[in-house]
């Protein structure tokens, strides 16, 4: 079978996915591309009766129409227009996305806990040799300072990453409030979580959570007057899109010194070294970092040559894309 693998250059020379991609070499006949266009992809896609590949070129309705029939397309992630034309050509079609979600959602309590209990700011003053002793206890203890025990959470978006992150929250027997109009009540319960509107939820929570893909129905969903919303002190996450938030209405709310925010994402990166963002104590920043470690990597991989496997066995995918799912996809 022809099997095109279509990634980044830097996957073909990375030493931990080397052993998976000799395995494949020895059992199809593999081309290895980086193409970033339609028209850079097309004959090689024409040759390929399967596909391994990220999110990029899409596999539009017009380019899958000029180079004929996949009996299989894995992705690292894919977006609406790429599922609905894969789909309706009845190609079997995988997402690995999902394998980023462990690392994605410890990073979100990692910034959660960091945002509660100012450890970035710890560490900084630290380094700087300006921090400041408890001397005189408990008068000296700083009461913004708060423990994620027992604290209400609001998570919008209850896909992967944020079931991943709901697991981690049930140790810290948390008041859970999911956003999410794709999921059951069944499921939400599962993680002991209670369903609420956006406005609800940003009002009662303490800390809230972005973990939803960024398509039509998320744009600028936190946009300025859900930001005013926010509790005095609230501790706000984004490991999802930076298209979620209205940036430029965070900052006014950042500088008045009554909200923490944690950013992994940002409109345009890298962020530019004149940020507002870097001039805000009480913005933890990180550089898009939350699921790019290798073991996100090798997961990825793995899970799309498995599915690979299984549909040439005739067998069900494991991570299929299906119908139901494309709303929930980044548009």
């Amino acid at each position: 079978m022809n099997l095109l693998i279509n990634l980044p250059p830097d996957f073909f020379t990375q030493p931990e996915l080397q052993a998976s991609f000799a395995d494949l070499e020895k059992r199809f006949s593999v081309r290895k591309t980086s193409h970033n266009t339609p028209e850079e992809i097309e004959a090689d896609l024409t040759w390929a009766e399967a596909v391994l590949m990220w999110s990029w070129p899409v596999l539009d309705d017009a380019l899958l129409a000029r180079t004929g029939g996949l009996k299989y397309a894995g992705h690292i992630d894919i977006n609406q227009t790429g599922a609905t034309a894969e789909l309706a050509q009845g190609i079997p079609v995988s997402c690995s996305r999902g394998g980023f979600s462990p690392a994605v959602a410890e990073m979100a309590l990692g910034l959660i806990l960091a945002g509660l209990r100012k450890i970035s700011t710890y560490h900084a003053a630290m380094w700087a040799g300006e921090e400041s002793w408890v001397r005189a206890f408990p008068k000296d203890i700083d009461p913004q300072e708060r423990q994620l025990t027992g604290r209400s959470v609001g998570i919008v978006g209850l896909g992967q990453v944020g079931r991943r992150l709901a697991h981690f929250l049930k140790a810290f027997e948390v008041d859970l409030k999911v956003v999410d109009p794709y999921v059951s009540d069944e499921v939400i319960a599962e993680y002991n979580g209670e369903r609420m509107e956006l406005d609800a939820m940003i009002e009662a929570s303490e800390v809230i959570v972005l973990c939803a893909a960024s398509n039509d129905g998320t744009s600028r969903l936190i946009n300025a007057e859900r930001i005013a919303k926010m509790q005095s002190n609230a501790v706000f996450v984004n490991v999802a899109r930076a298209s979620l938030v209205d940036s430029e209405a965070l900052i006014p709310r950042l500088k008045k010194g009554d909200l923490i925010a944690a950013l992994d994402v940002f409109d345009v990166e890298p962020l530019a070294a004149d940020s507002e963002f870097r001039k805000l104590g009480n913005a933890l920043l990180t550089p898009h970092r939350a699921g790019g470690l290798i073991s996100s990597v090798q997961r990825n991989i793995d899970w799309l040559v498995s599915d690979m496997d299984r549909v040439l066995a005739g067998e069900k995918q494991q991570y299929p894309i299906v119908e139901g799912m494309i709303p929930s996809l980044d548009a």
